[in-house]
């Protein structure tokens, strides 16, 4: 009953997620395959962190 009232953990992760991606797109549009690569990393590393979440959530 009272769950509505509960915030969701994964909710600021996947708003992250979504922004290093985005960052990394652009990065690699503008040649920049090094910080490309190193967002691309940082966002599956929050990745990572939302599934272990999720995971917990779900059992």
């Amino acid at each position: 009953m009272f769950s509505l009232f509960k915030s969701d953990p994964a909710k600021k992760l996947k708003k992250q997620h979504a922004m290093k991606l985005e960052k990394a797109m652009h990065a690699q549009r503008n040649g920049d395959i090094k910080s490309y690569s190193q967002l691309t990393y940082e966002a599956e590393e929050i990745y990572s962190k939302i599934r272990a979440i999720e995971g917990k959530n779900e059992n």
